[in-house]
């Protein structure tokens, strides 16, 4: 399966990317605004891990990336999904959608969530996507240092939302196909902002607990 990971070229891209890129089989295409920015970090990604699974990362502009994948995933912020959903529409048609952002508000005590008008980021990429693409909200809580760093063993949930089912499913299985996350079903996507909302939460923990510096999230 061929993954896109749009705006991958942060600290979630890269984080995200490697990961799968060493621990599934699928293909990873890094998506930038230019091809050139993306393939340098499709490189640089693949500098740090072994050349067979290198070898699975690519780099394309955002157009190219998107239009080549069954999953697409949104390693944009917050206040770019709207705007980078419109500007793929035509590419989006035939994937499933997924978005992993959350709205924050940073003053002097810490992190504080802030959805859109629609509800939660989820809600908002839906109402972006083209009609019959399916719009997943995962991995919102995974913490992107702890992905980037192979030598982490991780030990992570995600929750993942969204109206179809079969698209829930089969994020479900690609978030677990990645050593060390388990991933919950949590229903649609009327639920997800109880679930971006744990975002702030643990940034805070980790701003004030040195030992929490790269804390995620266990359901039991």
């Amino acid at each position: 399966m061929r993954i896109a990971i749009v705006g991958g070229t942060g600290d979630f891209g890269e984080g995200i990317a490697v990961r799968l890129g060493v621990h599934t089989d699928h293909e990873v295409v890094i998506g930038s605004r230019t091809a050139e920015k993306a393939v340098e970090a499709a490189v640089s990604y693949g500098n740090n891990i072994d050349d067979e699974s290198a070898e699975r990362i690519h780099g394309a502009s955002n157009s190219r990336a998107a239009s080549t994948a069954e999953i697409v995933i949104l390693a944009v912020p917050p206040f770019h999904v709207r705007d980078t959903v419109r500007d793929l529409s035509e590419q989006l048609e035939e994937t499933t959608l997924v978005t992993p952002a959350v709205g924050l508000t940073k003053d002097e005590t810490g992190f504080h969530y802030q959805p859109p008008d629609e509800g939660s980021v989820t809600e908002l990429v839906a109402d972006a996507a083209p009609d019959g693409t399916p719009v997943v909200g995962a991995f919102h809580n995974l913490p992107a240092g702890q992905l980037a760093d192979l030598e982490t063993d991780l030990d992570v949930d995600t929750l993942v939302v969204g109206n179809d089912p079969d698209a829930r499913e089969m994020i479900v299985e690609l978030a677990e196909e990645i050593n060390g996350v388990t991933a919950h079903e949590a229903g649609p996507i009327t639920n997800a902002p109880e679930i971006e909302g744990i975002t702030p939460l643990l940034i805070n923990l980790a701003q004030y607990n040195e030992q929490l510096h790269d804390v995620g999230a266990k359901f039991c």
